[in-house]
């Protein structure tokens, strides 16, 4: 079956919305307000709808794993962004070596497990 994808958009939810719009544009996403429950935050051809609805379980176990060009880069950026001093349940982890390439962690304000990482080269 070829599907001739143009995009995958997840639906991701938010505790505190307005806190997670706010945490999502820090982190360099640009915004599309939807309605006044759902915005589309998306950096170049890649996005994601944000929804102002919670429901734990869900947003416990979202995991989002985006791809980046030079993750060290991308660890520089971040770093510097401060986010886990404006925002307090926001947590980073650092850069992981693992065998199919690097990986670092960033949990939203609301919880959901943001992958950022970079693929060995084959």
């Amino acid at each position: 079956m070829n599907h001739n994808a143009k995009s995958i958009r997840p639906f991701i939810g938010a505790k505190n919305c307005e806190v997670s719009r706010n945490f999502y544009k820090d982190l360099g996403f640009q915004e599309t307000i939807l309605s006044n429950t759902m915005s589309y935050f998306y950096s170049g051809d890649f996005g994601f709808y944000l929804q102002d609805a919670y429901v734990k379980d869900w947003i416990d176990n979202t995991m989002v794993f985006m791809e980046v060009n030079n993750l060290e880069t991308f660890w520089n950026e971040l770093t510097l962004l401060k986010l886990t001093e404006k925002y307090d349940t926001v947590r980073i982890v650092p850069i992981r070596k693992l065998d199919w390439g690097k990986e670092c962690f960033i949990h939203d304000p609301s919880g959901i497990l943001w992958h950022f990482g970079t693929f060995n080269k084959s």
